[in-house]
């Protein structure tokens, strides 16, 4: 872990990553890819100590609220966060400013700020975003080894619909040969109807592959999955996206469920959903009192 003062915090589309790097171990993460250009080892996380000025300035700044979102390049809730802290500063902050969040994680550690996410909703909008990969606790720990399984972060949505905070699951990725079946996509369905989610962003059965994470996660196969590098490279070779011999049967099945459950699965509607700012519910509390 190493720390530097950043030039700025939020982009262009008001989302923020507080973090470089990230020390969950997912075998398969797009993050390390090359074409972000990390000049330090992915697991060294690089720790913007600044963040927190940077974001306040920006949000007093803004003519218009909005929705700021976290977590699209790395996890605000590594375990470097519980002492460090970088991420409830900055949701304090938006909080304060009267802000909305969309933060992703798959860490149980978000439980942490729940009385931030319930004041942030209240005021504005909340949205909790969680990554499931696998129904298979097992499996689960084998390709996502440092960070909690999936039955714990199913636990965590039901935490948050009992708080009556909005989530949205992100159903990627889905490894072919792995854990690309009915059986997989059946069990997670079954989390989120549970768990009475708002919807579930999934851009198709199958993965994607670059210069630095294709490396990574054929080392992972070949410690846990003998063979299968192999496979993937006669199949494969060196194509971006991965996608599963059974994409279209288990999309058609996750769509028709979706369908039947109320749970939104569109993709431009969810993102469209996540830089929604309710523009009129501080007024409309406001008119309560």
């Amino acid at each position: 872990m190493h720390f530097v003062d950043a030039k700025g915090i939020l982009s262009a589309g008001n989302g923020m990553n507080l973090y470089r790097g990230c020390t969950h171990g997912c075998i398969y993460c797009d993050s390390r890819s090359r074409c972000y250009q990390f000049t330090h080892d992915f697991e060294d996380i690089e720790v913007k100590q600044n963040a927190p000025q940077l974001l306040e300035k920006a949000l007093r700044s803004k003519r218009k609220k909005c929705m700021i979102g976290t977590g699209a390049m790395c996890d605000p809730y590594m375990p470097c966060e519980e002492e460090l802290q970088l991420t409830r500063r900055c949701l304090e902050l938006i909080d304060e400013y009267g802000y909305g969040l969309a933060i992703q994680t798959k860490s149980d550690l978000i439980l942490r700020d729940l009385d931030l996410l319930r004041s942030i909703h209240c005021k504005s909008k909340c949205v909790v975003e969680m990554t499931l990969t696998t129904y298979d606790d097992e499996l689960c720990r084998m390709i996502e080894p440092h960070v909690c399984t999936t039955k714990r972060r199913f636990e965590v949505l039901q935490i948050m619909a009992e708080n009556n905070i909005p989530t949205v699951v992100w159903l990627s990725p889905i490894l072919p040969f792995i854990n690309d079946t009915r059986e997989n996509i059946t069990g997670i369905l079954d989390y989120c109807i549970r768990a009475k989610l708002y919807g579930i962003l999934c851009f198709g059965i199958g993965m994607t592959l670059r210069e630095g994470n294709r490396e990574y996660f054929y080392a992972a196969l070949d410690r846990h999955f003998p063979g299968l590098h192999e496979k993937y490279h006669k199949k494969y070779g060196y194509q971006y996206e991965i996608v599963s011999e059974r994409g279209r049967e288990l999309m058609e099945y996750f769509r028709a469920e979706c369908k039947k459950h109320h749970i939104v699965c569109d993709v431009e509607a969810l993102f469209a959903y996540f830089h929604e700012f309710p523009e009129n519910k501080g007024y409309e509390q406001m008119s309560l009192f």
